[in-house]
């Protein structure tokens, strides 16, 4: 076999959506021929957003895995503002903007950059180049965020020549909460200064989805060849098990980041001017954090007893969540560049088969597919009243019995498949 080292500091037992990508990848690569070796961030001395224990489980017997130690500065964050969370979503999930939060942003985005993970990257090098040596490495790829974790790869890249990957897995400077880390003009010199560095001299990049690979060409000018798409997707066998239950209420569940600026006040109103018969069936779910500005657009429009907030779950219940929803909610944040926004958890929405509703911006990457699909429909953000009819109508074919899923040609989207499409261009 060959053997692809791959750099990536989220792995279980980091959860969220960071980890699926390439955990999912290293299940299915030796299936083509290629041993992953992977290189993570020591768990003990890590800063994770959220951890899922269960996701070890899925890290197949073939995968070596590789661990090096870290200084973190989100440990002394947690610290001293008593959370036992650290920020992460460009701080969405900070229920309240205190002084201390706003000093926290202009801290992290002007003193570690590209990111406060950089403290990882002398350990993982180091650890890399032995890793090289001793397993007879084919190529190596870094995935980002943290983007820091590139500049790993062109150190080695640098050092010994060996091919490299970088996988985008979001924008670097033009994410959609970039603006809310109080960037220095010199900060944001530095940062795009680095980044093109990384796109210029990676062998090959890339992406998940059509526009991002658009927006990092711009910065590449003539280097179209050297991006490539492959988007997230869905393990089927993630879904296999799953146990479907029959909801005794209309339930509508949203899973994942959620922020004021994801726009989904017009979906609240139209939720306010269903008739009441219907809105005492129906209950609205949440899994993962919510603000408190978002749970106050329901309470302002006394809706606060549809709302369930679950938290973070072990991704095999997420999914369990996805499969027995009425309606999947998806959101996305209504910010510049944002067409190429493409979550990781809509292709498991695809996968459930429920219909979903999105909120985002017209003829974007989800867009076209939510319509390839035939998976439901996506409204621009200020389409209150088409979002109300779509859920009375579906609301009324799901109490009558008549709903049957359409969703068509999402096979594609399989993580095998993906792993193929991966392959031809390692």
């Amino acid at each position: 076999m060959k053997k692809i080292l791959i750099i990536t500091y989220y792995w279980p037992p980091s959860g969220g959506a960071g980890v699926q990508r390439w955990l999912k990848f290293s299940k299915y690569l030796p299936e083509f021929g290629y041993q992953p070796v992977v290189l993570t961030v020591d768990d003990a001395m890590a800063s994770y957003a959220q951890t899922d224990y269960s996701l070890l489980q899925e890290v197949g017997p073939e995968t070596q895995v590789h661990r090096a130690k870290t200084f973190e500065p989100y440990n002394l964050y947690r610290k001293l503002s008593g959370k036992k969370e650290i920020p992460y979503g460009g701080f969405s999930n900070q229920k309240k903007v205190t002084v201390f939060e706003k000093l926290s942003r202009l801290i992290r985005g002007n003193l570690f950059l590209p990111d406060p993970r950089r403290g990882w990257n002398r350990y993982a090098l180091r650890k890399a180049l032995e890793l090289i040596q001793q397993e007879g490495i084919d190529v190596v790829v870094t995935s980002g965020p943290p983007h820091s974790t590139h500049l790993i790869g062109k150190k080695i890249k640098a050092l010994t020549g060996t091919r490299w990957i970088a996988d985008f897995r979001d924008p670097w400077t033009d994410i959609y909460y970039y603006k809310e880390l109080y960037h220095s003009k010199l900060a944001t010199w530095y940062d795009k200064s680095t980044e093109r560095k990384v796109l210029v001299h990676a062998d090959k990049i890339i992406t998940v989805s059509g526009e991002v690979g658009k927006l990092l060409l711009r910065k590449i000018p003539g280097s179209t060849g050297k991006i490539a798409v492959i988007p997230n997707g869905y393990d089927e066998t993630d879904f296999d098990k799953v146990t479907h239950l029959a909801n005794k209420r209309f339930t509508i569940t949203y899973t994942g980041t959620i922020a004021v600026n994801y726009r989904i006040e017009q979906f609240i109103e139209a939720i306010s001017r269903l008739p009441e018969g219907v809105k005492n069936e129906l209950r609205i779910r949440f899994v993962g954090n919510v603000p408190d500005e978002i749970l106050r657009l329901f309470e302002l429009k006394n809706l606060s007893h549809l709302v369930e907030v679950l938290g973070y779950i072990p991704h095999e219940r997420a999914v369990a969540e996805m499969v027995n929803a009425s309606l999947l909610l998806l959101a996305i944040p209504d910010s510049p560049d944002n067409k190429g926004i493409v979550t990781g958890k809509f292709f498991e929405y695809l996968a459930a088969r429920r219909p979903i509703l999105a909120i985002g911006p017209k003829g974007g990457d989800v867009d076209r597919m939510v319509r390839e699909c035939k998976a439901g429909q996506l409204f621009s953000y200020d389409e209150g009243d088409q979002m109300y009819q779509y859920i009375l109508d579906l609301f009324g074919a799901v109490n009558n019995g008549i709903f049957q899923s359409q969703t068509t040609g999402i096979e594609k989207y399989t993580r095998r498949n993906l792993t193929r499409q991966l392959i031809e261009n390692l």
